[in-house]
């Protein structure tokens, strides 16, 4: 029984998506995150190191998936999806253990299914704790570090949420009745547009609207359901993402909201961040 559960395991990993936006992808849309952020956000996080650095380990959640390193690779894969038709109209539980419950009531894999809302979550409040620290220890370059490595995480999560296709069984092809495929191969076509079609950061970054949210869990939901409202858009410019090197108008500007989209929900997790650090009491025994 164990070598059956195993072999389903990697089953389950084998037919999952193994894309994000590519790495520049994810690159160009945390420089523009740091752009995005407002003043409320301390200088240490607004800088241009900031920016060089949290880019920088926006791309370590990919990288983490190294067919050398199994067991990363297998906990790595399910955190950059969400198959939101999976849980039909139940509604998505508020943590990655009610979550793994209601899959059981199910008789659902949780990895096929995946952990993303519970990555963004995760890494929010790990990022809000490392600016509660910095509050307490504002000269600890070392704190400062941490909170780059943590909003690097969160942003390569957090964008990946703002791509439809990491929302839906139809991440790589519309699957047909009989188990065939239309479009096989545009998932690839979407990670790599951002990157191939060189968009800017500081124009991305230009007049967003970034303020923090009230109650995080909600906000997240939200945000995977108007991703996911957004899948039948990406079918109907399948064409058109077979063109990246000579884009039309049209597959220009769904990008351009998309990336747009991916900044602001980045930057908002981040403000989001700061602000619920205000009121984090840290343990008596920690001392930096």
């Amino acid at each position: 029984m164990k070598r059956y559960i195993q072999v389903l395991v990697i089953f389950f990993i084998a037919i999952t998506p193994t894309w994000a936006w590519w790495g520049g992808g994810h690159d160009i849309l945390t420089q523009a995150s740091i752009k995005a952020v407002p003043d409320d956000l301390p200088e240490f996080f607004r800088s241009t190191a900031a920016e060089q650095m949290i880019a920088h380990i926006a791309y370590d959640p990919d990288v983490s998936k190294n067919r050398d390193m199994p067991n990363a690779r297998a906990a790595e894969y399910g955190e950059h999806y969400f198959d939101l038709e999976l849980i039909k109209d139940n509604p998505v539980p508020a943590d990655r253990n009610a979550f793994i419950k209601l899959c059981s009531e199910l008789d659902l894999e949780p990895m096929k299914v995946g952990f993303l809302p519970y990555a963004v979550a995760e890494w929010t409040e790990r990022l809000a704790i490392a600016f509660a620290e910095y509050r307490k220890w504002p000269d600890k370059p070392i704190i400062q570090y941490k909170c780059y490595v943590y909003a690097g995480f969160l942003a390569h999560y957090a964008q990946d949420m703002c791509q439809p296709l990491h929302l839906t069984v139809h991440f790589d092809g519309i699957i047909q009745e009989d188990g065939s495929k239309l479009h096989g191969g545009i998932h690839e076509k979407v990670d790599s547009s951002i990157e191939l079609l060189k968009l800017n950061p500081s124009e991305l970054a230009k007049e967003l609207q970034v303020e923090p949210v009230d109650d995080l869990m909600p906000a997240i939901i939200k945000q995977i359901k108007d991703g996911h409202s957004l899948v039948d858009r990406v079918y109907e410019l399948v064409h058109e993402y077979q063109k990246l090197n000579q884009p039309s108008q049209e597959l220009m500007v769904f990008t351009d909201i998309r990336s747009r989209e991916a900044v602001r929900w980045t930057a908002t997790l981040y403000l989001t961040a700061w602000k619920m650090s205000e009121n984090i009491t840290l343990p008596g025994w920690l001392e930096r």
